[in-house]
């Protein structure tokens, strides 16, 4: 199987959170294959800019450069809308643009999303999902 990090998901990586790191380390010894989607790659690094932390911006270039990177295409933005289009006709709009393509990469490429947060994900019912928080 293949996971991708959600942006939350690195962000307590990258804080040292000791469960995520429990998680992530479990992950890699069960030999779970990890991409970077690009969204994500992209809300990571405008808060570690803002940060200005040369440590944190080590570690993550670390991370990513032990993950191929998944960009987006038109079939990713097709899928996005249409995730739109659904979260709105059943009521349930999705917090930000972001979050929709997050989801579209996940299921283009289909992967397993590892994310703390299932709200912005759960009505989306062929995406799959785990939270490790």
């Amino acid at each position: 199987m293949i996971y991708a990090l959600d942006t939350n998901i690195i962000s307590y990586l990258l804080k040292k959170d000791a469960y995520i790191q429990e998680q992530m380390t479990r992950a890699i010894k069960n030999e779970f294959e990890f991409i970077m989607l690009s969204v994500v790659y992209y809300e990571v690094s405008r808060w570690l800019l803002e940060r200005k932390s040369a440590r944190l911006q080590a570690e993550f270039n670390i991370m990513c450069s032990e993950m191929p990177l998944i960009d987006v295409n038109k079939d990713v933005w097709d899928k996005a809308a249409a995730l739109y289009v659904h979260s709105r006709r059943i009521g349930k709009p999705v917090g930000g643009d972001g979050d929709l393509v997050i989801a579209a990469l996940c299921l283009i490429n289909n992967c397993t999303l590892i994310t703390n947060n299932e709200r912005h994900f759960k009505n989306f019912n062929e995406l799959k999902f785990m939270n490790w928080k």
